[in-house]
C-alpha cells in the first residue's frame, strides 16, 4: 500500500459504500456511476468501497456480470479525478466468498490498482476460527486486507474475540470495519488489536450505523495505569456515509478536532447530532424491517438529488418498505441542516458530464 494511501487510512477518513447506479431496465448506467464516485471525491470522501453490500452482491452473479465492470469504472474514475484532490485516494474492493472465490476477487481487485480487500466472512457461517484465519491469511497473500464485523441481521456471524485477536496479528491486515452494531462485540475488536500489539497499525473504522457519532468522540482506555494509551475508532466505512456524504466529512472533521486536535470536552450539542444522524439512519436503513430496505432507502436519498435516476435494484423484489418512504420525507423536513442537497445541486452538472 503506498505510503500516502496508508497514512490517510491510519489518519481516519470518510469512506462511502459506493452504490451501484441502474437504469430502468436494470442495466448499468455507466453515466451516473462516475457522477457518484466524482460526488465521493468532490464532497472530501478519503476513499470509496466498491462491490460491497451497497453496490448489491447480485453483481457476482454470473449471469448479471457485473463485478469487474463496476470495479474496472470506479477504478478509471478515481484515477482520472484523483489529481484534483489530496494524495492517497484510499480504493477498497469488496471480497466476499469462499476461499478460492475471495482469492481470485482479491486479485482482480489488487489487478485493478484497489489498495486493499474488505474481507466479509457471511460465506463462512460454519467455519471454525482456526478455518476463519486461514481463510483471512490466504487473503492477506494477495491484497493488504480490510476487516469487516458484519452484525449477523444482514448476513453476518457473532466472531468472538479469539478470532480478532489472532486476526490482528495477521501482518498485511490493515484496518477493520467494525459493524455488529453492538457494544460488547465493537469492544471486542478494539480490545484485540490493543492486545495483539497493532493499535499504531490497524486503522478502526465504524459500520456501526446506530452509533455513528457516538464511535468517532469515544477513546477507548482498557487500562487505568499512568501513561496508558488509549485507542480511537479513526473514520468510517458506511452505506449511510453514501449520501449527504459533504456533511458526514464535517462531522468527521469535528470530531477529531475536540478529540485529536484540542483535546476538548464533548459539548452537549455533540450527542444531541449523534442521536440525530442515528434517527436518519433508521428512516435510510429500514431497522424496524430487519434492514429489508436499506438499499433502496439510501437510493432513494441519492434520487432526490439527482444522482441517481431511479430505485432500482438488480433484485427487483428489493423495494422500499411499508412506511419508509414517509419516514425518509419526515427526516429530510425535521434536520435540513444534516443534507448536502444545495452542494449537489451546484456540481450535479458537472459530475454528470
Amino acid at each position: 500500500m503506498p505510503r500516502t494511501v496508508l497514512r490517510r487510512l491510519r489518519k481516519g477518513v470518510v469512506i462511502p459504500a459506493h452504490p451501484l447506479a441502474l437504469t430502468a431496465r436494470r442495466r448499468l448506467d455507466e453515466r451516473r456511476q462516475r457522477a457518484l464516485t466524482r460526488y465521493y471525491m468532490a464532497a472530501g470522501a478519503g476513499g470509496v468501497a466498491v462491490g460491497v453490500h451497497t453496490t448489491q452482491f447480485e453483481i457476482r452473479d454470473p449471469k448479471i456480470g457485473l463485478f469487474q465492470p463496476v470495479l474496472e469504472l470506479a477504478a478509471e474514475t478515481m484515477k482520472a479525478e484523483e489529481a484534483k484532490y489530496e494524495a492517497g485516494f484510499i480504493r477498497i474492493a469488496g471480497i466476499c466468498g469462499d476461499t478460492k472465490q475471495a482469492v481470485k476477487e482479491a486479485a482482480l481487485a489488487a489487478d485493478l490498482g484497489y489498495h486493499a480487500g474488505l474481507l466479509s466472512l457471511g460465506a463462512m457461517a460454519k467455519a471454525s476460527v482456526d478455518e476463519l484465519v486461514t481463510h483471512a491469511e490466504e487473503v492477506a497473500q494477495v491484497i493488504p486486507v480490510f476487516g469487516f464485523y458484519l452484525q449477523p441481521l444482514v448476513g453476518g456471524r457473532i466472531l468472538p474475540y479469539e478470532f480478532w485477536r489472532r486476526f490482528a496479528e495477521i501482518e498485511n491486515v490493515v484496518a477493520i470495519k467494525i459493524a455488529p452494531f453492538n457494544r460488547y462485540q465493537t469492544l471486542d475488536v478494539v480490545r484485540a488489536v490493543r492486545e495483539a500489539g497493532r493499535a499504531k497499525d490497524i486503522a478502526l473504522y465504524t459500520g456501526n450505523d446506530d452509533t455513528i457519532i457516538a464511535d468517532l468522540l469515544t477513546t477507548f482506555r482498557f487500562s487505568q495505569r499512568q501513561g496508558a494509551a488509549g485507542l480511537r475508532i479513526v473514520g468510517g466505512l458506511l452505506g449511510h456515509w453514501a449520501f449527504w456524504t459533504r456533511r458526514a466529512v464535517l462531522q468527521l472533521e469535528e470530531c477529531r478536532r475536540l478529540i485529536v486536535v484540542q483535546n476538548l470536552p464533548i459539548p452537549q450539542g455533540m450527542l444531541t447530532l449523534a442521536a440525530q444522524v442515528t434517527d436518519v439512519n433508521a428512516a435510510a436503513f429500514d431497522p424496524r424491517h430487519q434492514f429489508a430496505g436499506c438499499i433502496p432507502g439510501i437510493y432513494e436519498i441519492l434520487r432526490r438529488q439527482g444522482l441517481l435516476e431511479g430505485l432500482w435494484c438488480l433484485n427487483p423484489k428489493e423495494t422500499l418498505s411499508p412506511g419508509q418512504l414517509d419516514e425518509i420525507d419526515r427526516v429530510h423536513k425535521a434536520y435540513p441542516q444534516l443534507n448536502d442537497d444545495a452542494f449537489v445541486a451546484h456540481h450535479l452538472d458537472d459530475w454528470l458530464r
